[in-house]
């Protein structure tokens, strides 16, 4: 594992260990890793999310409403699924 040096303004350390307590981290590194994960992860999410919309009217014929809403139900499913989490 890698050091990184990271300098912050007093006021965001302040708000940094509030966070800390508040959501019963053990330390800063613990709570910025942690941050850096969900933001990899919301950027993964948005770009297979513009991937999807890219698809948009592309179709030879036209989706149900039931349709799209199985697939929305399954994309859902994979996602969450990629993320660890059973909704089954």
């Amino acid at each position: 594992m890698e050091t990184i040096s990271l300098k912050m303004d007093s006021g965001m350390l302040t708000t940094l260990d509030s966070a800390l307590k508040k959501h019963k981290y053990s330390t800063r590194t613990e709570f910025i890793r942690s941050a850096i994960r969900e933001k990899l992860d919301k950027m993964s999410r948005e770009e297979l999310i513009q991937a999807f919309l890219s698809f948009r009217g592309k179709a030879k014929r036209k989706t149900t409403d039931e349709e799209w809403e199985r697939n929305r139900e399954l994309v859902g499913k994979e996602i969450a699924r990629e993320h660890g989490i059973n909704l089954d």
